[in-house]
């Protein structure tokens, strides 16, 4: 029990999961979190920011991060993508499981299809998404260059934009890694905001849309 404790202590605090992994432990996490089904919950935001900044303080070696870091963003979507084109449609036809949800691979479908290409990009900086999307655009067979075209840009972007916000705020805003917490937390809030947004939006055109009752047919006649 004592063992569990301390791993969900460092699973709960990106700096001490840092500390505890390592440039290993980190690669290891952005590669599962970008592209492995089981690695949806994974801290990928919050872990990047953390890593920025403990590297401002010269533990780290922010360029190094951002290069290995990188390329294990992008294999991670380029394995998210084997697994959507070997498996394709049985994807959403299996049962969910403690570290399987359909409803994430819907929705990553359903942004997929609204917003085509572009979505490899984009879903990088949305949590969850970001996992389900590569395997939803090898599932629809989208054509492997640009799949890598996108994924490649989207890598570099996600992870060195996180990590030189980390780094920035360590290296310009003395004691800032004493509220560490506080950054977390609104880094999930900015990444998750596109998401909330869109299931707002979705939520008010379906009530727009839906039939206003005739009230002569509801109200009896005297």
């Amino acid at each position: 029990m004592h063992s569990l404790g301390g791993l969900w202590h460092q699973y709960s605090d990106p700096t001490a999961l840092i500390q505890w992994g390592g440039y290993v432990g980190l690669t290891f996490i952005i590669f599962a979190e970008t592209g492995l089904l089981v690695g949806f919950f994974l801290p990928g935001d919050s872990l990047l920011v953390s890593a920025g900044l403990i590297a401002s303080r010269g533990t780290l070696d922010v360029w190094f991060l951002c290069a290995i870091l990188s390329v294990a963003a992008i294999l991670g979507q380029t394995a998210g993508y084997a697994i959507g084109y070997a498996a394709g449609p049985k994807l959403f036809a299996r049962e969910d499981s403690m570290f399987f949800k359909r409803s994430h691979l819907q929705r990553a479908h359903d942004f997929y299809e609204k917003h085509g290409g572009a979505t490899i990009v984009l879903a990088r900086f949305m949590p969850i998404v970001r996992t389900f999307v590569p395997v939803v655009a090898g599932a629809a067979r989208m054509s492997y260059r640009p799949f890598q075209l996108f994924n490649v840009i989207g890598g570099i972007a996600w992870v060195c934009g996180m990590l030189m916000i980390g780094y920035g705020l360590g290296r310009y805003i003395p004691g800032i890694e004493k509220h560490i917490d506080k950054v977390i937390i609104l880094v999930i809030a900015v990444s998750l905001a596109p998401a909330l947004i869109g299931a707002w939006r979705r939520k008010h055109a379906a009530v727009a849309a839906s039939p206003t009752p005739d009230l002569r047919t509801t109200i009896p006649e005297e």
